[in-house]
């Protein structure tokens, strides 16, 4: 399976200087657990960091800190983790184990950003995957059924 068929291809951004309730209420609006954070220039669309739900819930609202008293820079990771997107799934998943993250940016021709693979990406298409697997083995039993009649699967 191909990263290519299984990644979300809208990315959402917040600047790095919006709140962290700023932040939240564009992961609400968007159903996204995860941001791309972007200077705070105008029409600046280069990913300086990601900010996911879990930053929002650890390094603010556990430690008893307002989502309003914190930037999204103040609890972002500068480093985003990536995978092309010609890669494998495995590949990804390879990835996202090593380093102990559950996204990926997807990057396509020169490495641009052009999306982002999410552990729930893969579990969603491997569940299609096991679903057909499931469907062969009905068939099969279905035509031996047919072929044979049920009293053979007694």
């Amino acid at each position: 399976m191909n990263v290519a068929r299984i990644y979300t291809r809208s990315v959402v951004s917040v600047p790095r200087s919006s709140t962290l309730q700023q932040a939240a209420v564009l992961m609400r609006q968007y159903h996204v657990g995860a941001l791309l954070v972007t200077e705070d220039e105008p029409d600046t669309d280069r990913a300086i960091g990601i900010v996911t739900d879990r930053d929002l819930v650890v390094q603010a609202i556990a430690e008893g800190i307002g989502p309003e008293a914190l930037t999204v820079d103040e609890v972002m990771t500068p480093e985003i983790a990536g995978v092309a997107e010609s890669a494998d799934a495995h590949e990804a998943m390879v990835t996202m184990r090593e380093l102990g993250v559950r996204r990926l940016a997807v990057t396509g021709e020169g490495g641009a950003l052009i999306g982002i693979l999410s552990f729930d990406d893969i579990v969603d298409a491997l569940s299609v995957e096991m679903s057909s697997l499931a469907g062969v083995i009905r068939s099969e039993r279905g035509r031996e059924v047919d072929e044979r009649g049920e009293a053979a699967f007694r």
